[in-house]
């Protein structure tokens, strides 16, 4: 018992690297990665590993808009300012939000200088100026966008995929990483607000002349249910199976059969396809403002409108031209739609790394890793000569290898090239520590328990300043979101902190049992 009091940092050094065991090779008992941000599949350890190391695609780019902060929107004007706004921008109305509790006013376009947008909140009857807005958006529409994009992800079934603001002293970005798949299809899911409506086309008498008049009847909100989309089948088109809420179904029901689409003249007589300026009485499938497909009133539908029984069981098909379309659509029936869009063509990045390409990444790290295994190995003997002080050496520094592993595999961290590149850098600062410390237990004299703490603090003085100076230093580089030097930071902080608290002392414990000293 006392020998385990007197190694006590042996034994903790044991601990860590048994744990770190558990956590490398243990079963998680879920063979997907839980969600962890732009993981791939992990071969026979638990570790998780980047699009560096796995390939995929990362798209990062702000959100578009500009916004008016400290203006006096208030719950009693908010709709009334919006409305105002938009119409004096001659947007649509999707495309502003007044948010009483921030007392803010977003625009979610390009077209619209600050200028313009502060003249436009003087005509709603705002206090207001140039100086009052700033380019951006605010935290709760980017919150709400990460929400729509990860829900988005997670619905196409895209494993691994995750979304997340990233810092920079700047500007706020939206980080989008979806290991194994290419850009296009990435671009093709996130592209686009996915705003769905079913807008209704009718012909109306004006002073003796027919126009034609469109309303919007039903938006993403109005959906109870959202089914599975079905391919189609001979003539009939892919569909998705929808169900309404009460209050839509009876806003539906009563527009339909005002606007005539319940008549004889309104059923089966949708002709968009053939005249789109003379088109009858359609029902548009309107995503991001384009009509993707029009459809006719059916005589069934018309004739549940008309006795009543639509609105106690208002479900109804969405069609589509084909199973594809079938599927966006019902994923932007489910995900909801962005607030605003990704600035992807201006301040946006997209990269995207070949999966064959990320396995030979993976290999050459692990070969460089060995190398310097080898390096250190070698250097260690040729500086003393002795093997009881360089074998311990090298046998600790890859000890802290394995802790900080297992710790990237407990805390779900995805490995990159960064995290690689931070594993070498404590190998070498944990190396050049180790050496410090056998510099000064391997002089001549250090034969008592006394001397040997006297000369192990003295090295670990020089050790614990230079790790405070390097925590101190990577800190900024962990915060904030500078891409690929935020995780070599974050690996080397570790690192340190791992090497002082537990694999240094150790290693002093381990020098003092091999020399006999009393």
């Amino acid at each position: 018992m006392s020998a385990l009091r007197e190694n006590w940092r042996i034994v903790l050094l044991v601990i860590f690297v048994v744990l770190s065991g558990v956590a490398l090779f243990a079963p998680t008992g879920s063979a997907d990665d839980g969600g962890q941000a732009g993981t791939a599949d992990t071969g026979p350890t638990n570790l998780k590993y980047g699009l560096e190391l796995s390939g995929g695609t990362r798209i990062r780019a702000p959100l578009v808009g500009m916004t008016a902060e400290d203006v006096d929107v208030t719950p009693d004007n908010d709709r009334e300012v919006e409305i105002a706004v938009a119409n004096q921008l001659n947007i649509s109305r999707t495309d502003v939000r007044a948010t009483p509790q921030t007392r803010t006013v977003e625009v979610f376009t390009e077209n619209v200088t600050q200028a313009q947008f502060a003249q436009a909140l003087q005509a709603a009857g705002l206090s207001a100026s140039e100086e009052n807005i700033r380019d951006g958006v605010t935290d709760e529409t980017r919150q709400t966008a990460v929400s729509v994009l990860t829900e988005k992800i997670n619905r196409i079934g895209l494993s691994g995929g995750s979304v997340q603001q990233v810092q920079t002293t700047q500007e706020t970005f939206i980080l989008i990483e979806v290991p194994n798949q290419n850009r296009t299809e990435v671009l093709n899911l996130i592209g686009d607000r996915g705003k769905v409506e079913i807008v209704a086309e009718f012909p109306t008498d004006a002073n003796g002349t027919t126009e034609y008049r469109q309303v919007s009847m039903l938006t993403q909100g109005d959906f109870a249910e959202i089914g599975a989309p079905q391919a189609g089948q001979g003539n009939q088109p892919s569909y998705v199976p929808v169900t309404l809420t009460d209050e839509a179904a009876q806003n539906f029901s009563q527009g339909m059969q005002n606007f005539g689409f319940t008549s004889q003249q309104g059923v089966q007589s949708c002709r968009y396809s053939d005249t789109p300026d003379d088109p009858g009485y359609c029902l548009h499938t309107v995503v991001d403002g384009e009509i993707v497909y029009s459809a006719s009133m059916s005589t069934g539908l018309a004739g549940t409108i008309a006795n009543g029984d639509f609105v106690k069981d208002p479900g109804f098909r969405m069609t589509t031209t084909n199973a594809s379309d079938a599927r966006a659509l019902q994923v932007n029936l489910q995900a909801g739609a962005l607030p605003t869009s990704l600035d992807i063509e201006g301040e946006g990045t997209t990269y995207f790394l070949e999966p064959a390409l990320a396995s030979e990444f993976k290999l050459f790290s692990l070969i460089t890793g060995i190398i310097a295994v080898l390096a250190v190995a070698g250097m260690t003997y040729l500086r003393y000569g002795e093997a009881k002080i360089a074998a311990p050496m090298v046998v600790t520094a890859l000890s802290e290898v394995v802790i900080l592993l297992g710790f990237a595999a407990a805390v779900n961290l995805a490995l990159d090239l960064s995290h690689i590149a931070g594993l070498i850098a404590v190998i070498g600062t944990g190396v050049d520590d180790l050496v410090i410390i056998a510099d000064e237990i391997s002089q001549s004299g250090v034969t008592t328990s006394r001397v040997f703490r006297d000369r192990f603090r003295k090295a670990f003085w020089v050790i614990g300043a230079a790790a405070v100076t390097t925590i101190i230093a990577m800190s900024p580089l962990a915060v904030l979101s500078l891409g690929d030097l935020q995780g070599f930071a974050i690996i080397t902080i570790v690192g340190v902190l791992i090497g002082v608290l537990v694999t240094r002392p150790a290693y002093g414990d381990v020098l003092r049992n091999l020399m006999d000293i009393d």
